[in-house]
C-alpha cells in the first residue's frame, strides 16, 4: 500500500544540483519539499537512523523540522542534533557510526537561501551520481509506502566531542597565548569558535558572533574579497598575530597574517601540508589541479607524495579514501583530512595553522615567504555560448607552444614560467580561467591575454 504526500504544487527538480540541494526559501525550497525529502532519503537509504544537523539561517528551523518529519513519517528514526557546523556533522556521522546524515545549510549563499548536504556512513559525500538522484526521482514521484511505525527523534549535542576531537590534531601544549581575531560572519563559526578557545591559551578577539540569519554584517562568504576587509582591518587594529574568516557553515576557512594579508587555499594547503609531513612523514598528500605549482614541489621536497586530482570534493574524498592519502586541500578553502573521516574542515586547518605559527615561533608571512614565490590570478569566470568549442579553440592556439596540455579537468597546459587552467562549471555555460607564473607581469599578461579570446 502507497500514499501521495499532500502536495499543493510539485517539487522543482532544479533544487537538486550537482553535490547538495539548495535554492531560495519559500520558492524553490518550501518546507512541505523538506517533507517530500526527508520521506525520499528515507526510503532510498534504507537506514534505521540519519542524523541532522542545521545553521543559523531564519529558515532552517522550519526546514529541519519538515525533513525530520519526513523522515519519521517514513519510519526511519532521526538523530536531531540542532545548531551545527557542516563539519561537525560529518564528524557525527563518522564517530558515532550513523548510517547517513544531513545538514540543513546553504553554506555561503545570501540569507534567502537554504538547502541540504547529504552523506552516508563515515561522512562520504552523497552527490548526484552516488545517490541525490535516485533521492530526487523519488521525491518528485511522491508515492511512499507506509512503514508500520514511524521513527523517533532522538536528540543529540555532539559540539564538546567535536571540538575535542579537532583539539586531537594538535598539541594544545605547544600553542603560544597568541592574539587571535575570527570573522565568524553571523554563521556557525560563533558557536563552535568560543568553544574551541576555552581550551587554548589565546586571546580570541570575536567579529560578528552572533547568530543571525539576516547577515546583517556582510556575506558569510569570505571568498569575496570585500567580505574578508573587516577580519583584515581588525587584525591591523589590534595588532593580531593572524586572522580567520569562516563561511555561513563554518567548513571553510581564510586565514590573513599578522599584517592583514588574506592567505590563499594554496598556501594554507602547502602550510597544512608541512605540518602534516612533520608529524606524519612520507604520507600521500592530494592537491587539486588549480593550487599553486609550489604545493607539490613542497611535499616533494619534505619527502611526501604529492598527487593532482580533479577540483570538487566527490573526487577529493573519493581519491583520498583509496591512496589512503592523509590529507587533501583546494584553492577554495577547503581541506580534507583522513583521520577526519576523509572530510572537510576548517576548524582543523585553522589550529594546524596556529600550532605551525606556535612552534616556529615566527610570524605567518614569514613562515609563507619562501612558499609563496609565484604569482596567482585567482578565478576568473567567463560566460561563453559554446563551452566546448571555446576550450578546442584554446587548445589549437596554445597547444603548439605548450610543453604538456592536460585534459583531467577541463584542460591545463604548462609553459614552464607559466601555466593556465580552464574547466567548465558545473552548473552554468561558464568556462573558469585560472594562471599562475614566475612575475606578476607575466602573470597578468597572459591572463589578459587569455581573457580576450575567452570572451571574443
Amino acid at each position: 500500500m502507497s500514499t501521495t504526500p499532500t502536495s499543493q504544487r510539485p517539487i522543482d527538480p532544479g533544487i537538486f544540483k550537482a553535490y547538495d540541494v539548495r535554492g531560495i526559501y519559500g520558492r524553490d525550497l518550501t518546507d512541505e519539499a523538506a517533507y517530500i525529502i526527508g520521506r525520499a532519503a528515507a526510503l532510498y537509504l534504507a537506514v534505521p537512523e540519519i542524523a541532522v544537523g542545521r545553521d543559523m539561517r531564519l529558515s532552517s528551523p522550519a526546514l529541519a523540522a519538515a525533513l525530520i518529519r519526513g523522515i519519521t513519517d517514513q519510519g526511519v528514526n532521526a538523530i536531531e542534533l540542532g545548531l551545527t557546523t557542516t563539519d561537525e556533522l560529518y564528524f557525527a556521522v563518522g564517530k558515532f557510526n550513523y548510517p547517513a546524515g544531513v545538514m540543513i545549510t546553504a553554506s555561503h549563499n545570501p540569507g534567502e537561501y537554504n538547502g541540504m548536504k547529504f552523506c552516508r556512513a563515515q561522512a562520504a559525500p552523497i552527490s548526484l551520481d552516488t545517490g541525490l538522484a535516485e533521492i530526487r526521482d523519488l521525491a518528485l514521484r511522491g508515492q511512499f509506502p507506509e512503514p508500520e511505525r514511524k521513527g523517533q527523534v532522538i536528540q543529540r549535542d555532539v559540539t564538546d566531542d567535536y571540538v575535542a576531537h579537532a583539539l586531537s590534531f594538535i598539541d594544545v601544549s605547544k600553542i603560544r597565548p597568541l592574539k587571535v581575531v575570527i570573522d565568524a560572519g553571523n554563521g556557525m563559526a560563533g558557536l563552535i569558535m568560543p568553544r574551541v578557545f576555552q581550551h587554548l591559551p589565546c586571546e580570541l578577539i570575536p567579529l560578528y558572533f552572533e547568530l543571525d540569519g539576516h547577515f546583517p554584517n556582510h556575506p558569510a562568504s569570505p571568498i569575496e574579497p570585500e567580505n574578508m576587509i573587516d577580519v583584515q582591518r581588525k587584525v591591523r587594529e589590534v595588532g593580531a598575530d593572524l586572522g580567520a574568516a569562516f563561511d555561513g557553515d563554518a567548513d571553510r576557512m581564510f586565514p590573513v597574517d599578522e599584517q592583514g594579508n588574506v592567505i590563499d587555499g594554496s598556501m594554507v594547503t602547502a602550510l597544512v601540508a608541512q605540518s602534516l609531513l612533520r608529524k606524519h612523514p612520507g604520507s600521500t598528500i592530494l592537491y587539486n589541479l588549480i593550487v599553486s605549482r609550489s604545493v607539490p614541489e613542497l611535499i616533494e621536497r619534505l619527502g611526501g607524495k604529492a598527487v593532482r586530482t580533479r577540483v570538487g570534493h566527490s573526487y577529493i574524498k573519493a581519491q583520498m579514501r583509496e591512496l589512503n592519502a592523509i590529507f587533501g586541500g583546494e584553492h577554495s578553502g577547503h581541506f580534507y583530512f583522513r583521520d577526519n573521516w576523509f572530510a572537510d574542515s576548517g576548524l582543523i586547518a585553522f589550529l594546524l595553522l596556529l600550532e605551525l605559527v606556535s612552534i616556529e615561533n615566527k610570524p605567518l608571512s614569514e613562515l609563507i615567504r619562501p612558499l609563496n614565490t609565484r604569482v596567482r590570478s585567482g578565478e576568473i569566470n567567463s560566460r561563453v555560448s559554446d563551452v566546448q568549442g571555446k576550450l578546442e579553440a584554446l587548445v589549437e592556439r596554445y597547444g603548439p607552444q605548450a610543453r604538456s596540455v592536460d585534459r583531467l579537468d577541463g584542460i591545463t597546459l604548462d609553459f614552464g614560467d607559466w601555466w593556465f587552467n580552464v574547466r567548465p562549471s558545473n552548473t552554468e555555460p561558464l568556462l573558469r580561467l585560472n594562471v599562475e607564473a614566475n612575475t606578476r607581469e607575466l602573470m597578468e599578461a597572459k591572463r589578459d591575454e587569455l581573457l580576450a579570446f575567452i570572451r571574443s
